[in-house]
């Protein structure tokens, strides 16, 4: 009976992702029926999925779901006051005419902005302006639109929201996430440069040795100054003596980062003052630190995600206050948690998915003896005996499958995290695989599906606008894309294996 279960299972497993692969199917619909249907196939009572698979799994990701709401109309805040319009605009005086330097700075314009942006309103209000700005210069329009794609993706790496995803869904603290992220933000970011320089060289640009040397220097200190930041996070754990030597130095730093943040507010509270009866309020150069002000709060002073992100929007609507200045507020509250809707939507298929396969928190052991036999949850217990046979268990292993599988995460494959990914990532939690790798995993191959999938909104809005075939980018990036999840998946395994 346990082989007919087992085998069912695999059927279903394939037949849905079959369905989401091929675009019958979309995600939002198949999670929750994929969640109901392995409940049923395991012999779960139909009385605990109405309970517990769909009960206590539309809540296993609530504090995401809101948090992503709060990002939601942070976002929209920043477009509405003009925030986000003024930062971009002022990169662009900033950069002069040089297409490299423009490139360069217009790429770290769009990575600060979508640390907090998100949707494809945002992306359609940035790229308006940002695509012109690049293509002004001589920058051909494939370059221009993946410039945008790899700056929007990494952007995403910073986005708080989508951390309190994993660490919900993978049971993981923030340490550990934001120690891979660093990991994978070195990657996807030195490979964006060196792209850079080569499209730009492919665009007729007579690109200097000189100048190629200086920008390779340039990529060769990031990086070297992150590998320093992480080597040393690393050290000061390992060695307590060493901490407690440097910890005034850190104290130092603390302080001036509170000091700042004070004056800021106050500034802000000040300047809405002074505004309070004017119908007009310039956007002050200090509202360009409101996309990374969530960021800077959850890292340096341990401030919940949540209050964090309320704390950014209040902000953002005082340093652009002005008279009856409340109702762009409330339009930010109601659209800003109107456009996350499809990914909260999806975010309850995940919660029933991660219940109905790891099995519910609140259940007793003697409620599950009594009821099935056995203190394991009857899903759990058919998947681990076969996910252990498939899951790699050395680091070279969990290398070269996931490498080689790495191209299932495009066209909301198996691997895509808003499709399949995060129910096959708790089947392989269920197997006893660390979370870590799964993290490691997710991230990796997610670069495939943030860069060049064809089916994502913003390549699709923005092949269309700057005339260029979709599947071109796919193409132009695809080899980028997938050496960054094989570096990514070689720093996974020596961090987790």
């Amino acid at each position: 009976m346990e082989i007919i279960q087992a085998v069912a299972l695999l059927i279903v497993f394939l037949l849905i992702t079959g369905l989401m692969s091929k675009r019958i199917w979309p995600a939002l619909l198949a999670m929750p029926v994929l969640a109901v249907l392995i409940s049923l196939i395991a012999g779960i009572h139909l009385q605990d999925i109405f309970q517990f698979v769909i009960g206590e799994g539309s809540l296993r990701l609530a504090e995401p779901i809101v948090i992503s709401m709060f990002g939601g109309v942070l976002s929209i805040m920043m477009q509405k006051t003009g925030i986000a319009e003024g930062f971009i605009k002022k990169g662009a005086e900033l950069s002069g005419d040089n297409p490299l330097v423009i490139a360069f700075v217009m790429f770290l314009f769009i990575i600060l902005l979508f640390t907090t942006l998100g949707g494809l309103g945002a992306m359609i209000m940035v790229g308006a302006i940002v695509l012109p700005i690049l293509t002004s210069v001589g920058i051909g329009r494939l370059t221009a639109s993946v410039i945008m794609l790899m700056g929007v993706n990494i952007g995403g790496m910073f986005n708080v929201g989508n951390w309190s995803l994993y660490m919900t869904s993978l049971s993981l603290s923030q340490t550990d996430v934001v120690r891979f992220i660093l990991v994978m933000f070195g990657i996807v970011f030195t490979g964006s440069l060196v792209y850079i320089i080569i499209q730009l060289y492919r665009d007729g640009f007579n690109l200097s040795m000189r100048n190629i040397s200086r920008n390779i220097g340039f990529i060769v200190l990031i990086v070297a100054l992150i590998a320093g930041s992480i080597g040393l996070y690393n050290l000061l754990s390992a060695q307590e003596a060493l901490k407690n030597a440097i910890s005034i130095a850190g104290r130092i730093v603390f302080y001036v980062f509170l000091a700042a943040m004070i004056v800021m507010f106050l500034n802000a509270f000040i300047r809405a003052i002074r505004h309070r009866d004017s119908t007009k309020n310039q956007i002050h150069w200090t509202a360009v630190f409101t996309p990374i002000i969530p960021l800077i709060l959850i890292l340096f002073f341990k401030v919940n995600f949540l209050s964090a992100f309320i704390l950014g929007i209040a902000y953002a609507y005082l340093i652009t206050y002005k008279r009856d200045h409340i109702s762009v507020l409330i339009k930010s509250l109601i659209e800003g948690s109107s456009i996350v809707m499809p990914a909260v939507i999806l975010m309850f298929g995940i919660g029933w998915l991660l219940v109905s396969v790891l099995g519910p928190k609140t259940i007793s052991e003697e409620y599950m003896i009594a009821t099935y036999g056995s203190e394991v949850w009857p899903v759990r217990d058919l998947m681990i005996p076969l996910v252990k046979q498939i899951i790699p268990s050395t680091g070279l292993m969990y290398v070269i499958i996931f490498t080689v599988l790495a191209p299932l995460a495009l066209y909301r494959g198996p691997l895509n995290v808003w499709g399949m990914g995060f129910g096959i990532a708790s089947v392989m939690m269920a197997a006893g695989m660390p979370s870590g790798a799964i993290l490691g995993m997710l991230w990796s191959v997610g670069q495939l599906q943030g860069i060049s999938d064809p089916t994502n909104l913003q390549n699709v809005w923005i092949a269309n606008e700057m005339k260029v075939d979709v599947q071109k980018i796919l193409y132009n990036t695809l080899p980028y894309a997938w050496v960054f999840a094989f570096l990514g998946l070689i720093a996974a395994a020596i961090m987790y294996f």
